[in-house]
């Protein structure tokens, strides 16, 4: 699943955690097992830790450095991602 499918699965597992408490235990204590129950492909070996954002916490996740680009690569995509997250008192 790749894409628009992903996505679309992603959207699904987190509306299922934020109403129902049982699946949000299962998806936090084996997150992987749940995931694939869904529909989403986790590669094997990969580790998935899943944390909740709450009023007074904010998880920013740092993505993993590519490594099929240079510095100077790096350098010219700078600022090309924009990020909003949104709580009450808080944007991103």
């Amino acid at each position: 699943m790749v894409g628009e499918d992903s996505a679309r699965a992603y959207g699904r597992v987190v509306a299922k955690a934020w109403s129902d408490d049982g699946f949000k235990a299962r998806l936090m204590a084996d997150p992987v097992a749940v995931l694939q129950a869904e529909g989403l492909a986790v590669p094997a070996g990969l580790t998935v830790t899943v944390l909740e954002n709450t009023p007074t916490r904010y998880t920013l996740v740092l993505p993993a450095r590519p490594t099929d680009l240079s510095d100077d690569d790096l350098d010219e995509v700078a600022g090309g991602w924009c990020g909003c997250v949104m709580s009450s008192d808080f944007c991103l």
